[in-house]
């Protein structure tokens, strides 16, 4: 009769401790609107932080490992290692991205989100900027974590004079 009582109790304690622990493992849920906008805005400054200051490992993270990045001059890319090489070999201590103007962010249901913009390339000795090109990004949440699946970086060309 007191092991059953004593079970009971238990069970009455754990089961709520349970549910805490499991909520609190949950990641959080995958934000929208506005907020969306925000978090995919400060994915893109830190992807491309590192990509400016040549960290590659982080760089590297932010690339899921069933990536396709489509480049119009550079051809298809599918693996994060191919994308880590091309930037040490093409753009570390040579080139800086920065952003023109605004992205535009919209959601995919039960995915992540899109983004789209625009951006200029430096070059870190001269300090001109002469290229632009747009661009694409489908970006995954899964479990709590953001990461790039999918890149299309295009219509690269001389940067226009107002730029």
């Amino acid at each position: 009769m007191r092991n059953a009582l004593l079970v009971r109790l238990l069970g009455l304690i754990a089961l709520p401790m349970a549910v805490c622990l499991a909520h609190a493992q949950t990641p959080a849920a995958m934000p929208t609107g506005d907020e969306l906008t925000r978090t995919i805005a400060s994915l893109d400054s830190k992807v491309f932080d590192a990509y400016n200051h040549c960290d590659l490992k982080t760089f590297g993270e932010y690339f899921s490992d069933d990536i396709e990045f489509y480049h119009d001059k550079g051809g298809l890319m599918t693996t994060r290692d191919a994308i880590v090489d091309a930037t040490r070999r093409n753009i570390c201590h040579k080139v800086r991205r920065e952003l023109i103007g605004n992205i535009e962010v919209y959601p995919i249901k039960d995915y992540g989100a899109i983004e789209i913009g625009t951006h200029k390339f430096c070059q870190l000795e001269s300090g001109k900027c002469e290229g632009m090109g747009k661009f694409f990004h489908i970006w995954r949440y899964q479990h709590g974590q953001w990461q790039l699946t999918r890149v299309v970086s295009y219509d690269h060309r001389p940067l226009e004079p107002a730029n």
